[in-house]
């Protein structure tokens, strides 16, 4: 007996065994139980979801002798003869091939006919966008009055191509793409009915590839069987597909955490010791980096589909605006991939520009800052750009102290900017609290003010009271956070305004430094204000 793919092999015969599509399934059911069905039925949706499939289960379902809660029964003649595709009143067509209004017109000449076994005559016209202007025009009469006894069944991967003559007259459902998880799910039910040994992580893996069709991974499914020599592992599964497993990717990301450009730079090379895509590694980076922005803002998140000690580590250590800015890059970066001489290097190319571009925090400094040379004698008189680094400004004071009421406590007076440093907070919890004021604290409680436009993070509050306790030694210490409108100065507000104050004394030493000034006299240089950066100080320990 020949062999019989996956996805014919496991094609749905009834509306129970459909995957992912339950608002189409239930349309039609309802439909079905109340006797109310439609002349003309649009399914729209991407390629292997089920738009050919339902329509065959509905054309059986409305011409089945005996329904079972509403489902074909797969047992009467009328669904047999259909399975086994010699139904004489199922005319299916494929509009891909028969485009032309000649075709058409001889489709609908035996419309007026009665059906010659079943209940209904019904047209199945699949790839229905693909029809001429003119065939449309021959369907249009026959879909605006069609006979008592006739359902058309239409459907299209492409229903802008459709005229809305016809979209109007037909009642249409657009399925979706399916999630992993429902694919996942799938697969591992029809393993587990072949009795195919699988690892959960090969198939987690195929799902993904499958990009929303169950067809596709079912195609793909079966090529991993066949690789596998009947099994279905990761490692064949990977190479098979050309991607890494996640190691790789979670090297990458600590690197860029550390802004490690040695070490991101050996991890490519061993990727492409292992011919990986790149294009796939990518995408990976960005899907993780998708869910740690998800988990900085949504407490316990979890995702089946990824190792979420590795989604909770990045989204610890890197914060909102970084994780932000490498997700952009990335994104942005896809494109660069084709365009590079090769793949690797349009890879590390993006690679770079994440740390070239990673904001520099107090107490780092920016990687890409160049003195300018004292120049000699100029050899032609042309116009320059000047990019320069100014001297190092004095540091800036908090006036948090100033602004903030006296706290009677049996703890030392401080500012709410210097315990942030000293409680060493990274990430979320970081953020969380340089957008808070400090109101009032002792050994019992710590009350903190916060803007009611600022969102107030349930993970991050219960890491800083921790932070909180263990700076002051108070076990007990209880975290109040009060949700008003202040005049005290948040930490945040605080380095805005230094920034913007050591900026401005930055762009003053540029104007007024001698060397600059000879530049702009000799070479007809012109200083760009945007150019110019601060070298900031570093954070007390």
């Amino acid at each position: 007996m020949n062999y019989q793919v996956l996805a014919r092999k496991w094609r749905p015969h009834n509306f129970k065994e459909v995957v992912g599509q339950e608002h189409v399934v239930q349309s039609l059911i309802n439909g079905l139980q109340h006797n109310r069905l439609h002349h003309a039925y649009l399914f729209t949706g991407t390629r292997g979801v089920g738009k050919t499939t339902l329509a065959r289960i509905l054309a059986k379902a409305i011409n089945c002798e005996n329904l079972q809660d509403n489902n074909p029964c797969d047992h009467c003649a009328t669904c047999i003869e259909i399975n086994e595709g010699r139904f004489l009143d199922l005319i299916e067509v494929d509009a891909a091939s028969r485009t032309k209004v000649e075709d058409t017109r001889d489709l609908l000449d035996n419309v007026q006919y009665a059906p010659n076994q079943g209940r209904y005559k019904v047209y199945i016209i699949d790839e229905v966008h693909m029809l001429s202007g003119h065939s449309f025009n021959a369907l249009l009469k026959t879909l605006e009055e069609p006979p008592a006894h006739v359902k058309f069944l239409l459907a299209t991967t492409d229903p802008q191509k459709i005229p809305v003559t016809i979209l109007s007259r037909c009642l249409q459902f657009n399925l979706k793409q399916l999630s992993p998880s429902q694919i996942f799910s799938q697969m591992a039910f029809i393993l587990s009915q072949e009795k195919i040994d699988y690892e959960p992580a090969a198939l987690k893996s195929l799902s993904r590839a499958a990009d929303g069709s169950m067809r596709d991974g079912l195609s793909l499914l079966d090529q991993a069987i066949v690789y596998g020599n009947g099994k279905v592992n990761s490692n064949d599964v990977n190479n098979m597909l050309g991607t890494v497993a996640i190691q790789p990717i979670e090297d990458i990301l600590h690197a860029l955490v550390d802004s490690d450009a040695q070490a991101i730079i050996n991890k490519v090379a061993e990727l492409d010791d292992l011919s990986a895509n790149f294009n796939d590694v990518l995408q990976q980076m960005l899907q993780v980096l998708h869910r740690s922005a998800l988990s900085q803002h949504i407490p316990n998140f979890i995702d089946e589909n990824f190792d979420n000690e590795l989604i909770e580590t990045i989204a610890q250590k890197l914060s909102a605006e970084d994780i932000q800015l490498f997700y952009q890059i990335g994104l942005m970066g896809q494109k660069d991939l084709t365009l590079a001489p090769d793949p690797r290097s349009g890879f590390e190319m993006v690679m770079l520009r994440m740390l070239t571009f990673k904001p520099a925090r107090l107490g780092q400094k920016a990687n890409h800052s160049h003195q300018l040379p004292t120049p000699s004698a100029p050899a032609s008189k042309t116009t320059q750009q000047v990019v320069v680094t100014p001297a190092k400004p004095a540091p800036f004071e908090s006036t948090e102290s100033k602004s903030t009421p006296k706290q009677a406590t049996t703890i030392a007076d401080t500012s709410w900017l210097s315990m942030i440093s000293a409680m060493k907070l990274t990430g979320m919890t970081k953020e969380f609290a340089s957008h808070c004021a400090l109101e009032a604290i002792d050994d019992k409680s710590c009350t903190l003010i916060i803007n009611p436009n600022h969102i107030i993070s349930t993970k991050a509050e219960e890491s800083l009271q921790s932070a909180l306790r263990k700076h002051t030694g108070s076990a007990g210490l209880k975290l109040n956070i009060k949700s008003t409108k202040t005049s005290i100065e948040t930490p945040a507000v605080q380095l805005i305004k230094a920034r913007e104050n050591q900026q401005q004394a930055a762009i003053n030493t540029i104007h007024s430094d001698n060397n600059i000034q000879a530049l702009k006299d000799n070479f007809d240089a012109r200083i760009l204000p945007d150019t110019i950066e601060p070298v900031y100080p570093k954070e007390e320990e």
